[in-house]
């Protein structure tokens, strides 16, 4: 790869950072069309084509993705954000089963942040309580002021197990920490709901609906948006 090809990277990348994400989109595909793969702008490029979602795309993440698991230049957190993004990718083309060996298989090989978030989520989406209530709790043992692990807890009472009561302390938890958490204020606002508190509930979801939606949030932002329509419309 030539001066020029790496001065074409650091801008696409630039791009990326400064928030021009079709633009950084178009110029990682003019790269990757003229036969140059490297993990600093593909693993960037992946993350894009994860957050626009669809068949086409998740396909496109597994293929990019596939061209650089073995390359030399993938320092021991990128082949972990690597093995995330193509677990993530089979478990939205309904890949579940192999989305999961794959992020335990990576937590074997390196527990992280990264793994504990992503795995502890899949087992509560999994609705396995054993495995949800186990990994979740060591998840927070390795970092209990990880919002995403609090949350990941907190759904795992909520959802799995159906004890609203037990899961608020940590929806508390993770919003204290991070306050435009996503799926936290969702739950929230329905603890608000019940107590009868309608403005507050569309506070946080109006919060929640500008936050940055992944694919690995409960809720979508066109679900969030449908939601405050509607308790405004019955306000």
């Amino acid at each position: 790869m030539g001066l020029l090809d790496g001065m074409k990277i650091r801008s696409a990348l630039s791009k990326h950072q400064k928030g021009d994400v079709q633009g950084a989109k178009h110029d990682y595909e003019a790269l990757i069309a003229q036969g140059i793969y490297r993990p600093l702008f593909l693993l960037p490029y992946s993350v894009i084509l994860l957050r626009e979602g669809g068949k086409e795309n998740l396909q496109k993440v597994k293929n990019v993705l596939a061209k650089i698991q073995r390359n030399k230049e993938l320092t021991p957190e990128d082949r972990s954000q690597l093995l995330m993004n193509y677990a993530v990718a089979d478990w939205k083309l309904g890949n579940r089963e192999k989305a999961v060996k794959l992020m335990e298989s990576s937590h074997r090989e390196r527990p992280c942040g990264l793994t504990y978030q992503t795995l502890g989520f899949l087992y509560v989406e999994m609705n396995d309580a054993e495995q949800a209530m186990a990994y979740n709790t060591e998840a927070l043992d390795y970092d209990d002021e990880d919002s995403v692990c609090l949350d990941n807890m907190a759904q795992t009472y909520y959802r799995v197990l159906g004890d609203k009561e037990q899961a608020k302390p940590y929806f508390d938890k993770a919003h204290r920490i991070k306050p435009g958490q996503i799926d936290t204020l969702w739950f929230l606002s329905r603890y608000d709901l019940e107590k009868g508190d309608t403005q507050a509930a569309i506070e946080k979801l109006e919060t929640a609906s500008e936050g940055r939606f992944s694919p690995l949030n409960y809720v979508d932002k066109e679900q969030v948006e449908a939601e405050i329509a509607r308790l405004k419309g019955n306000a």
